[in-house]
């Protein structure tokens, strides 16, 4: 039994190490699948996207990666592309352009500022805080509303490989109470959008990354989304959306533990070039 993480995020983009550190660090954590999957380039200045004058250099070194670590895991090229309403670009462009193996999507923002700057919801809760503000007049449930239609657009729309994060917007909770995922509105929300999903035949992640951050009481999505997503046969993989090579398999056993109590039998795995269903337990995925 070996592990697989196919989110992540190195120094080309937020990440904190060279890819070669994540390899060494998933080869130590018993990992036999990796892929590299930096913020897309955005159509305007951010702090964490890749730039596009490093794509060629990134392709080129994970590339070398792949050749060198070949008979220790499979080594994997990907990006985590954003989904921009009025700026979204098709993942059959990056793959085409770049050659990627598999694509994530997320959507980190929601519309824009007056002076045309885009939201950010990912970010502190007082950058949250003034986007509900200014441009939903305060109104939480009109903003996480349009939250998920983004997000189902996106499924939609750019049909990406794996939706990232479902529900990564309830990170602003932990600080201060916005919302509750009780409520009959949020549920069918989320509802309309795993059922989007379903029928777009895409897989949802199961994203570590909020618990061992603290910035969530569960993964990305809860418990509750999880249990509504195999009662559609949803089809699901664990990341943990690593920004830091110890990072890579954090929260991986507790949480194939959660996904076996609520009835899941199998997780996704990029593994010889496609995607495959493997079985799995609180030691691993039986790949290899």
């Amino acid at each position: 039994m070996y592990w697989a993480n196919y989110h992540s995020h190195c120094h080309y983009c937020d990440g904190s190490h060279s890819p070669t550190a994540y390899i060494a660090a998933a080869i130590e954590q018993n990992v036999k699948a990796y892929g590299f999957s930096s913020h897309a380039p955005l159509p305007f200045a951010s702090q964490w996207a890749m730039s596009f004058e490093d794509v060629l250099a990134y392709f080129k070194e994970i590339h070398l990666l792949k050749v060198k670590y070949a008979t220790q895991l499979q080594v994997y090229t990907s990006f985590e592309l954003d989904y921009i309403a009025s700026n979204f670009v098709s993942p059959k462009q990056w793959a085409q352009a770049f050659k990627v193996d598999y694509l994530i999507g997320s959507v980190h923002f929601i519309d824009t500022f007056a002076n045309g700057q885009y939201w950010e919801i990912d970010n502190t809760t007082q950058v949250f805080k003034h986007g509900l503000e200014l441009i939903f007049k305060g109104n939480v449930r009109e903003a996480i509303q349009r939250y998920y239609a983004l997000t189902r657009a996106m499924v939609q729309q750019q049909v990406p490989d794996v939706v990232g994060h479902l529900d990564k917007i309830k990170i602003h909770n932990r600080h201060e109470f916005f919302f509750d995922e009780g409520e009959t509105w949020y549920q069918q929300e989320v509802q309309k959008t795993l059922e989007t999903i379903a029928k777009c035949g895409q897989i949802m992640e199961v994203n570590t990354r909020g618990l061992y951050k603290k910035q969530a009481k569960e993964t990305y999505p809860s418990t509750w989304v999880l249990e509504r997503a195999h009662e559609l046969g949803l089809p699901i993989m664990l990341n943990s959306d690593a920004h830091h090579p110890s990072d890579i398999t954090k929260e991986f056993g507790s949480t194939a533990k959660l996904l076996q109590d609520i009835g899941f039998k199998q997780l996704q795995v990029f593994w010889d070039g496609q995607w495959q269903s493997r079985s799995f337990d609180h030691t691993g995925i039986d790949i290899g």
